[in-house]
C-alpha cells in the first residue's frame, strides 16, 4: 500500500488521482493539440496553393501582355507611316491626271511628259519601298473591301458588277486598305433584263 501512495498525487481541490488517469489527461490533451496542429497545417497547405494559383495567373497575365505589347509595338512600326503615305496620294493623282492630259494634247517625246513620267515613277518607288501598293480594279470584279463605287454603268461587253472605269485609284499598305478604289461598275443594259 506504501507504493500506492507514491503513485497517488494529489488534486488541486485534495482529491487523489491516480498516475494512469494523469496519463490519460495527458494524452488527451496531446491528441487535442495534434488536432489543432493538423488543421493549422492544411490551412496552411490551401493557402499556399490559392497564393500559388494566384501567382500562375499573374505570371499568364504578365505574358500575355507582353505578347500584346509586342504586337502592338509591331503593328506600330508597321503602320507608322500611314498618316504621311496617305497625304502623298493626292499628289499621285494629280501626277497621273497630269500625264494623262499631256498625253492627250501634247505630241509624244515632249521633254515635259518625259519628266513627269520620270517623277511618277520616283514617287512609286518611294511608294513600294514603304510597301504601299496600287490596287489593280479594272476588269476585276467589284470587291467591297477595296472598291468605293461611284455608279452603275449599263455594259453588254462584260458580266455584272465588273469594274469598267477607276476614276481614282486605291492603294494598299502592308495588306491593308490604305484608300479605296473609286470605281464605275457594270450592270445588265435593261434590253437584257427585259429578254
Amino acid at each position: 500500500m506504501a507504493e500506492k501512495k507514491e503513485t497517488q498525487a494529489r488534486h488541486a481541490d485534495g482529491a487523489e488521482i491516480a498516475e494512469g488517469e494523469i496519463l490519460a489527461q495527458e494524452n488527451t490533451e496531446g491528441a487535442a493539440q495534434d488536432m489543432v496542429a493538423a488543421t493549422e497545417l492544411q490551412a496552411c497547405k490551401d493557402e499556399l496553393a490559392q497564393m500559388k494559383d494566384q501567382f500562375l495567373r499573374a505570371r499568364a497575365d504578365m505574358e500575355n501582355y507582353r505578347r500584346r505589347m509586342q504586337r502592338e509595338k509591331e503593328e506600330t512600326i508597321k503602320f507608322a507611316n500611314e498618316g504621311i503615305l496617305k497625304e502623298m496620294l493626292p499628289v499621285m493623282d494629280n501626277l497621273d491626271r497630269a500625264i494623262t492630259h499631256a498625253r492627250t494634247h501634247e505630241e509624244q517625246g515632249s521633254s515635259l511628259l518625259d519628266g513627269i513620267e520620270m517623277i511618277q515613277r520616283q514617287m512609286y518607288k518611294v511608294l513600294e519601298k514603304h510597301r504601299v501598293a496600287p490596287i489593280d480594279a479594272l476588269d476585276c470584279l467589284f470587291d467591297s473591301a477595296c472598291h468605293e463605287a461611284m455608279g452603275q454603268c449599263e455594259r453588254d461587253d462584260c458580266p455584272p458588277n465588273t469594274v469598267v472605269e477607276e476614276m481614282q485609284r486605291g492603294y494598299m499598305l502592308n495588306d491593308r486598305l490604305l484608300r479605296p478604289s473609286m470605281v464605275m461598275v457594270s450592270k445588265n443594259s435593261a434590253e437584257k433584263k427585259s429578254e
